[in-house]
């Protein structure tokens, strides 16, 4: 029989899922691996879900689990926003600025925009949230965050993105593999040596399947990450070729090298305010500090 969840439960399922393992989780609750591992039961039972499996002695997340941490992730998030708040007001204003964007953004050009920002507002508070396009999105929605930049598209039903920048994507390998010798990067090039790729959800990765799958090309093999960051780091380290946008592959140029990459893959960024409500006053002056840095890349 489902019976009802609490506290508890839940706090024990986010920490296992953010640590990967009951030990991790554990210390993150500052409790017991044993009690937490109970928990853990209890939440199966009490849901009636199956949210692990153990393989090769270790956790490992259904599908379901990743679902569901997603709901919890926005719930915490929630709660986030609500402590921030609480906090502001209580060092006697309201000058807190909360900006999503994605991983390769906040490592790229975010830090440039909140450089430029903090020229006018050097004492707001700026909380930056590098999360996933699908988050930020929902984030945007439930007005939890004052403006949102994203590489993929932000297509949710009442948001309004804006183009703020179009690049292409460029291909990374060691300075020492054999394409270096070549300006240019043919896809057919792909096919001799390992891949480095984002995750199928990943709207340049889906964009590059494409123009495998049409050209014929099938890598030698495929090495697979979330992260452009990872990509770089494996690519110097001669692991594979990568094909990415060209502002994660700006922070690392001095470990990698970078070429063009033919066909030619769009990298859009955009960005969006929530719907729905008043733009705020540093809203906007953080979306105009973007345009003149994204401007300035061009």
């Amino acid at each position: 029989m489902v019976r009802p969840l609490n506290s508890r439960h839940i706090e024990a399922f986010r920490a296992v899922m953010l640590s990967g393992t009951t030990t991790g989780a554990a210390q993150l609750l500052n409790t017991t691996q044993p009690a937490v591992s109970r928990t853990l039961a209890q939440l199966q039972s009490a849901t009636g879900i199956k949210l692990f499996e153990i393989q090769r002695g270790r956790l490992v997340p259904t599908p379901e689990a990743k679902e569901l941490f997603d709901s919890v992730q926005r719930h915490f998030l929630g709660l986030e926003k609500i402590e921030q708040t609480i906090s502001a007001l209580r060092q006697g204003g309201t000058g807190l600025l909360r900006i999503a964007c994605t991983p390769v953004l906040g490592m790229s050009v975010i830090p440039a925009v909140t450089q430029e920002f903090r020229r006018q507002f050097p004492t707001v508070r700026v909380s930056l949230h590098t999360i996933e396009t699908h988050l930020m999105q929902d984030g945007l929605l439930s007005g939890m965050y004052d403006l949102a930049l994203s590489t993929s598209t932000l297509n949710s039903t009442g948001l309004d993105p804006e183009l703020v920048h179009q690049s292409q994507a460029v291909c990374v390998m060691s300075k020492f593999h054999p394409l270096t010798t070549k300006k240019k990067i043919q896809i057919e090039d792909l096919s001799s040596y390992p891949l480095l790729t984002h995750h199928q959800d990943d709207t340049l990765q889906r964009r590059l399947d494409h123009l495998l799958t049409r050209k014929g090309v099938s890598p030698s093999s495929v090495i697979e990450t979330n992260y452009s960051a990872t990509i770089c780091t494996l690519a110097a380290a001669n692991l594979g070729l990568g094909v990415i946008s060209p502002y994660a592959a700006s922070v690392f140029s001095s470990l990698i090298h970078v070429a063009d990459f033919h066909p030619r893959i769009s990298v859009q960024t955009e960005m969006a305010f929530p719907p729905n409500m008043a733009q705020s006053k540093l809203a906007v002056v953080f979306a105009e500090s973007a345009r003149k840095v994204f401007r300035a890349l061009i």
